[in-house]
C-alpha cells in the first residue's frame, strides 16, 4: 500500500469500536467496547496521514512506532504490526485498553489538530495484540542462554512486570516479591474489569511464569522478609512498589463508618470478580448496592469508583470535585462514560465534614475558581454561605495516593527519598542511592500512568544488565 493510499482521513470518518449501550454495560463488569472487525481496523488505520513528524509517537512515553504499525494494519499485515508494536511495548493490549489516549497519542494526532478526528490508535493497538494472542503469534519468552545472576523485583505491578520480562529475555534469573496473592498490582486489583478484563493481565503473568520468573506472593517486605535479606540473596534489586497510601480527608466526622478508601473499595470489587470470598463486601461495608454513594475526587481512580458503584446497584452515585470539568485530572472520555451510565458530577464542590456515624451525609462547600496557582491551574476558592448537605450512606475517598515511608518500613535509612517521600532515583538509569538497587514507576514519579511505569521498567532492566556486566569487566582487567 503506498503512502498516498494511507491518507483516508479526508474521506473516512473517525470511528471507535462500538460501545455497548449504557443500560446493558452498567449491569456487568465486562469491557464496554466491542472488538474492531478486521475490515474496520484496516479502514481506521488507513486514516493515518503518515506525517513526517509523528506527534503521536513523540507524545507516547514508550515512543511506540505508531504510524508504522498503523500502515501494516491497513495493509492487512497484522502479524508484522503486532511484532512492531511489541518491540517497544511490553503490554500493548493493556495500554490499548487503559492509556488516556485522549491526552497522549490521539490527543496529539496531526489530523485531530486539523479537525478531521483522530486516528483511533488505542483501539487498533488493542485489536492487533488481541488478534496476535488468538492466532498464537505471541511467542513464549525464551532466553538464548541462561545467566547465573539473579535480580529481585519488589512489586508485581506494570513497572516490575515489564522489567521482569526484559531481564528474563536476557537470561537473568528473576524473583518478583509482592504483598498481594496475585501478581499485577493495580492492573489486577485497582483497575475495574470494565476497563481491563482480568484474563488479559493473568495471561501476561502466566507468560512470565512459564518463562521461569519466580513469584513470591503474599510477601510483605519488611515484615515477612527483610529488605536486607533480599539484597543479600540477589545481585541487584528493583523497587517497583507503586504508591498505596491514601491521601486522607479532614473535617468533623471524617472517621465515621461508611467512609472508605478507594483502593479498598476497588480491590474488594475486583476480588469478587475473581470469585474470592470478601467478608467486607458481603457485610455491605465495601458494597454500594442500595446506597446513596458519594465519591470525592476527580482523577481516574474516582472515575473507576463511580462506575463500579453504578454496577453494584447503588441508588444514586455522585462525584464531588473541587474544580470544574475543564480542570479535572481524569480522562474526559471516562467522565463521558460515567455520565452515560448515570453518574452525576457535582463540580466546584469540596467536603467540609461528615454527619452521622455510620455516615449519613457529606457537608459540602461550594467553590469558585480564582487565580492560577504555580502549575497554571486555577485555585478553588470558598463561596461563603453556600454550604449544604449531600445525603450518603457510602463515601469513597479518591483523593490520590502517596508513597509509604519505605526507609522506615524496610529499616534502610540509607535509601534516599525526596521531600515528597518518593524514592530518589536517577531519571535515566533509575539507580537509587544504594549500589545495585534501582527504582521505577509511581514510587519514583508519584501516582502516574501505567505506560510510564512500563517505560521505566524497560529502561531499568537495561541499566541492571549493564550493572551486572561490571564485575565481569573488572575481573577481565
Amino acid at each position: 500500500m503506498s503512502k498516498q493510499k494511507m491518507l483516508q482521513f479526508v474521506t473516512v470518518e473517525k470511528e471507535m469500536p462500538e460501545k455497548r449501550p449504557p443500560n446493558l454495560r452498567a449491569q456487568d463488569f465486562h469491557e464496554i467496547y466491542a472488538e474492531f472487525a478486521d475490515e474496520k481496523a484496516k479502514t481506521q488505520a488507513s486514516r493515518c496521514s503518515q506525517c513526517g513528524v509523528p506527534y503521536c509517537q513523540s507524545h507516547c512515553p514508550l515512543h511506540n512506532n505508531i504510524p508504522d504499525w498503523l500502515r501494516l494494519t491497513a495493509e492487512g499485515r497484522l502479524q508484522e504490526a503486532y511484532e512492531m508494536s511489541q518491540a517497544t511495548n511490553t503490554f500493548p493490549e493493556i495500554c490499548g485498553r487503559i492509556c488516556p489516549q485522549d491526552r497522549l497519542c490521539e490527543g496529539n494526532c496531526v489530523i485531530e489538530q486539523s479537525g478531521h478526528g483522530t486516528v483511533t490508535i488505542g483501539a487498533v493497538e488493542k485489536y492487533i495484540t488481541d488478534t496476535a494472542w488468538e492466532n498464537g503469534w505471541v511467542q513464549p519468552i525464551a532466553p538464548h542462554a541462561e545467566r547465573s545472576e539473579s535480580v529481585a523485583i519488589i512489586g508485581a505491578g506494570p513497572g516490575g512486570l515489564a522489567a521482569a520480562d526484559a531481564l528474563r529475555r536476557a537470561g537473568v534469573q528473576v524473583t518478583v516479591y509482592d504483598r498481594y496473592d496475585r501478581a499485577g498490582g493495580l492492573l489486577t486489583y485497582g483497575i475495574p474489569g470494565f476497563k481491563l478484563e482480568k484474563d488479559v493481565v493473568m495471561r501476561r503473568v502466566e507468560q512470565l511464569e512459564k518463562a521461569g520468573v519466580e513469584f513470591v506472593l503474599n510477601c510483605n517486605v519488611g515484615v515477612d522478609i527483610s529488605f536486607d535479606a533480599i539484597r543479600g540473596k540477589h545481585d541487584a534489586v528493583l523497587i517497583a512498589t507503586g504508591v498505596y497510601k491514601t491521601r486522607d480527608l479532614k473535617g468533623p466526622g471524617a472517621g465515621a463508618a461508611g467512609i472508605v478508601r478507594a483502593i479498598d473499595y476497588l480491590t474488594a470489587s475486583n476480588r469478587i470478580s475473581f470469585g474470592d470470598e470478601v467478608p467486607e463486601f458481603d457485610s455491605g461495608e465495601l458494597n454500594a448496592e442500595g446506597k446513596r454513594v458519594v465519591v470525592i475526587g476527580g482523577g481516574d481512580t474516582a472515575m473507576d469508583c463511580v462506575r463500579t458503584a453504578i454496577r453494584q446497584g447503588a441508588t444514586s452515585v455522585k462525584c464531588l470535585y473541587r474544580r470544574d470539568r475543564a480542570n479535572m485530572p481524569g480522562s474526559q472520555r471516562e467522565v463521558q462514560n460515567a455520565e452515560e451510565e448515570g453518574v452525576e458530577f457535582v463540580w466546584l464542590a469540596a467536603p467540609k465534614g461528615f454527619s452521622g456515624d455510620p455516615v449519613s451525609g457529606v457537608m459540602v462547600q461550594k467553590m469558585r475558581l480564582g487565580a492560577p496557582d504555580a502549575s497554571g491551574r486555577q485555585t478553588p476558592e470558598l463561596i461563603e454561605g453556600a454550604d449544604y448537605v449531600e445525603d450518603a450512606e457510602l463515601v469513597i475517598k479518591a483523593l490520590g495516593f502517596e508513597p509509604e515511608d519505605l526507609p522506615t518500613l524496610w529499616g534502610e535509612e540509607a535509601l534516599e527519598v525526596t521531600r515528597w517521600g518518593t524514592v530518589k532515583a536517577d531519571f535515566r538509569s533509575h539507580a537509587t542511592s544504594l549500589p545495585g538497587v534501582y527504582a521505577v514507576g509511581d514510587i519514583v514519579r508519584g501516582a502516574s500512568l501505567v505506560v510510564w511505569a512500563i517505560r521505566d521498567g524497560r529502561e531499568a532492566a537495561e541499566s541492571i544488565l549493564s550493572y551486572l556486566e561490571q564485575p565481569a569487566q573488572v575481573a577481565a582487567e
